[in-house]
């Protein structure tokens, strides 16, 4: 093949940069949004004409853009970020790299209206395929709007990878909802068809912005996560173990604000809930991480959804600690209180619907056939809703919770108070509280108790495993993958108390076990494990074969199913399990109790 090398033309480079920017609508809604966060806008509003693949506008009361500057802000290259190479490393803000605005007029029509506070009147310009057709001023509010229109004309063949219009709403929406949980301060409004979808108000704090754009359900099966180490500082929100999801899509990771998707801080969360919720489920979080713009490098990817740190594995060792850190302080809980109470949250969900309700009120709107004025008459009308609201509690015979109900509305669990009544099937254990009945799962129970002391005893923490010496030692043939596979972990198999040697060709000796495992079949027990090992696709590290190694003794040293158990027995086993952290699951993610308050079962004897 005889091919010439050219330069390509301004026209094509600009387009294939534009394919590296800008995937689809969201793409182009998530560049305009940092756009409008960098210069300081409180309050942006949204409109998607057919999910995006439409229109998309964006108006934000941002600082604005001078006059003399608009042409450059569609400029390849042009930025008011950095100035010299050294600035890369430290900028705070979203977009720095020059490209986004060029990337999306090359590949659609751009219409800007922007003025700044200082300035008389704005400017409008006009650009399609990357060409300026008109600019001149224009009267407008200081701020910037910006309405791309026929988005992918240039280049058609995009389009016909775009997914259906409410796919890519969808998408925009997520982009939306990233946004709105890191900016708590901002205002976001968001309409679409014509009517408005989503009005979240400037917040006081993170946890009211969580409310209002993930559900009240969401913060309250999440616990408070802090940490920090050095320079680096973590905080957010992580699920308790009762509340896992199917996937990951509700782990939000932030680092100075800016939404990432990285590997190191999902293998990290994941490692702190490995033994605390089932297999194939997953936590839910929102963590922020704030250090040092020099230590961590946003250039490495166009959209700047990836993040490089200078030092990973402090990274890695804060989120991981801090949250297991959180997740050992939770303790089974027992719903409180008696008679006819009020569904936990509700007070919360009235009053947040009502907030929803009377601030999407904008001016200009009818509120019960009346004008709605001024920020105090506004304040005075959301006053008087509230006061509504409460009215509505009492006369629907719920009264609202105190303070001092949200405190005992749930309850850490102290088992060693429980009132023991008896076993069921041989497997669960009853208990009664002054207003609950509580169930055990007794090797659930057990196997956590087992489970954590096992990994107390492990080499690193520097107690060694007591091991039983098999009168006859067990000669044990393995296939070539299962000899591998213990060749890999044969100095931690021994570490745990299962002395193995090698004797001869895919033949090894087993001479003892672990004391508590004496009635445990030998062979079985070494074939399990290295079944274990080998489930996974990928090689498991020395702390996952060692947890997967505890794991298994626990199940099988557990007391098992239909097994009676004395009282002096339970009691033991109730001392143990209020001494155990992560005591609300087994190390397979499975609940430890159950429990029915007194409404509970009042409702299940049609008594309410």
């Amino acid at each position: 093949m005889d091919a010439k090398i050219v330069v390509l033309p301004e026209s094509l480079t600009s387009k294939i940069a534009a394919g590296e920017v800008v995937e689809r609508p969201a793409s182009i809604l998530k560049e305009l949004l940092e756009n409008a966060l960098d210069a300081g806008a409180t309050d942006i509003s949204i409109e998607l004409e057919k999910g995006g693949c439409g229109s998309i506008k964006v108006v934000d009361n941002g600082e604005g853009i001078k006059h003399a500057e608009v042409p450059l802000a569609f400029e390849r290259f042009a930025t008011s970020k950095i100035y010299d190479f050294d600035d890369i490393y430290k900028v705070r803000s979203y977009g720095f790299r020059g490209e986004a605005l060029p990337s999306i007029a090359a590949i659609s029509r751009v219409e800007m209206v922007t003025r700044k506070r200082s300035s008389l009147s704005g400017t409008r310009v006009i650009i399609e395929a990357g060409q300026i057709k008109t600019m001149g001023h224009a009267g407008c509010p200081v701020g910037t709007s910006v309405l791309v229109s026929h988005i992918f004309d240039p280049v058609p063949v995009r389009k016909k990878f775009l997914k259906t219009e409410m796919t890519e709403q969808a998408y925009c929406m997520d982009v939306i909802s990233r946004m709105a949980l890191s900016h708590h301060e901002v205002r976001i409004k968001v309409a679409a068809r014509g009517r408005e979808i989503l009005n979240i108000p400037a917040t006081r704090d993170i946890p009211e912005r969580i409310s209002l754009v993930l559900g009240t359900d969401f913060k309250d099966g999440t616990i408070p996560v802090k940490g920090n180490k050095g320079s680096i500082t973590l905080t957010g929100f992580a699920s308790k173990p009762e509340y896992s999801r199917s996937s990951t899509k509700q782990i939000f990771f932030y680092v100075n604000k800016r939404f990432v998707r990285d590997y190191l801080l999902n293998h990290a969360v994941m490692t702190a809930y490995r033994h605390v919720i089932e297999a194939k489920r997953y936590p839910a979080a929102i963590l922020f991480v704030d250090l040092p713009t020099e230590d961590v490098d946003v250039n490495v990817h166009p959209a700047k959804m990836e993040v490089r740190f200078r030092n990973p594995r402090s990274i890695y060792d804060i989120v991981a600690e801090t949250m297991v850190s959180a997740l050992s302080n939770i303790g089974p809980v027992v719903p409180e209180g008696k008679g006819r109470m009020m569904p936990e949250g509700y007070s919360q969900r009235v009053q947040e619907a009502l907030k929803r309700y009377t601030i999407s009120m904008g001016s200009g709107k009818l509120f019960f056939h009346r004008s709605v004025g001024d920020a105090r008459e506004t304040a005075s009308i959301y006053a008087k809703i509230q006061d509504k609201g409460k009215d509505i509690l009492q006369f629907q015979g719920l009264p609202e919770e105190s303070d001092a109900e949200k405190e005992v509305t749930k309850k850490s669990l102290n088992f060693a108070d429980l009132e023991y009544i008896g076993q069921i099937a041989g497997t669960y254990l009853v208990f009664s509280s002054t207003s609950a009945l509580v169930l055990m799962d007794q090797h659930a129970a057990h196997e956590r108790i087992l489970f954590e002391k096992l990994k107390k005893r492990s080499p690193a923490s520097g107690e060694k495993m007591i091991g039983q010496t098999l009168l006859i030692p067990e000669v044990v043939s393995l296939s070539p993958g299962e000899f591998a596979t213990l060749l890999e972990s044969i100095k931690i198999i021994n570490d745990s108390g299962i002395e193995v040697e090698l004797f001869g060709e895919k033949t090894v000796i087993m001479k003892s076990l672990p004391a508590m495992l004496s009635h445990v079949e030998p062979k079985a027990l070494l074939c399990e494990l290295l079944e274990e090992f080998s489930k996974t696709e990928r090689s498991l590290g020395l702390e996952e074969r060692k947890e997967k190694i505890c794991a298994l003794l626990a199940c099988k040293g557990a007391v098992k199913a239909n097994q009676k158990l004395s009282e002096s027995e339970v009691e033991m086993l109730c001392r143990n399990l209020d001494a155990t952290p992560f005591s609300s699951t087994c190390p397979h993610g499975r609940p430890v109790v159950i429990s029915f308050n007194t409404g509970d079962l009042e409702r299940m004897f049609k008594r309410k």
